[in-house]
This record gives structure tokens, sequence and C-alpha cells, in this order.
């Protein structure tokens, strides 16, 4: 089962998260909506919805809700029958259409918006396209939240540049620049 970090950009006062699916969080061992040990807390469509908004990257099966996280930081969850909450700097643009509030997360200046996962008033394609840029918005800035510069957005190890041994050798530039652009050209 794969958690979302007990980090504080994850359970400090403005931003409880954490503690939002810990109140709700049901161990279960087996039945139909059993999710990673826990009762599945949104519609599976819309674990689907989330999962293709985001294919690259692995939803989290936090507490019974599914989340993405960038750098172990919530960006996006998969909430109860029909809203996708985001984690962002500003409010999305229209013509997103908004779900339902989800106090304490979406009240004013907490940083997370709810919003509908289908965009019924968009066409599906364009529903789609809009909703997996803001996802990626939304991963990019709780990326931008972390504290940890050893790993990327992704969660992948950050390796620090190598060190070259002995005497660094210096390079002219080349005197035609036009004719080795693009490519590495011939060795002599």
């Amino acid at each position: 089962m794969t958690l979302l970090p007990d980090l504080p950009q994850n359970t400090a006062l403005h931003t409880a998260l954490l503690d939002l699916l810990r109140q709700q969080g049901v161990a279960l061992e087996r039945g139909a909506y059993v999710y990673e040990g826990w009762e599945l807390h949104t519609h599976p469509d819309l674990v689907e919805r989330l999962e293709d908004l985001a294919p690259q990257w692995p939803v989290l099966a936090t507490l019974g809700t599914p989340v993405l996280a960038a750098k172990g930081i919530a960006a996006v969850v998969a909430w109860s029958m029909g809203m996708l909450l985001v984690r962002l700097p500003e409010a999305p643009a229209e013509p997103l259409e908004p779900a339902e509030p989800c106090p304490p997360l979406t009240d004013p200046g907490q940083g997370w918006y709810s919003l509908c996962p289908w965009q019924s008033e968009l066409p599906s394609a364009e529903s789609k396209r809009l909703l997996a840029l803001l996802t990626q918005h939304a991963l990019s800035y709780a990326a931008s939240l972390s504290e940890d510069d050893s790993i990327d957005w992704q969660g992948r190890p950050v390796q620090a540049p190598g060190r070259r041994r002995g005497k660094a050798k210096s390079r002219r530039p080349s005197r035609d620049k036009g004719r080795r652009q693009g490519g590495r050209g011939r060795r002599r």
C-alpha cells in the first residue's frame, strides 16, 4: 500500500488533507469497494479519470482516497462521487466548472479548489485536455512547496553533477559554427 507521506505540507493547519482523510478512513480486508486495504471513498470511474489525466504518475491510495502527489506533497485528490480537489496558487481559470466546496480544504485562502472531473459543458476531448493541463500545473505547484532538493518533482532521486578528476581541459570554440549545428559531426 502506498500512502501519502506525513509531510508538513500535507498536515499543516491550512492544508489538513491527511487529517480529513484519516477522519473518513475505514480499514477493510474484503468487499466490493476495497482500495488498497481501505474502503474506497470515491467512485471507481473517478479513480480511472484521475489515472487518465496524469498517466505517467502513480496514483497513491491514501486511506481509501486516490491522490496524485509530487515530491510526496498532495496535488490532486479524487473525492466523493464527482469532485477533483486541486492544489494551486490561484483559482482555476474559466471555462472550468467548479464542483461543490469541500470545507475546510476549499475554504478561501487554503490553496485547494474543487472542480467537476467531467466538465460536461465542454467537448470531451477539450475537457480532458484542460483538466490534464491543470493537473500538471497542480503537480508542479506541489513540487515547488517541497524543501527536499534531493528528489525531482516526480519523486526521482536527483544526482549531483559529476566532478572531473585531474586537470580540466579547455576547448577552443569552433570557427565555423554554421556547419556543425544540431549534431556531433564527423570526428577527425
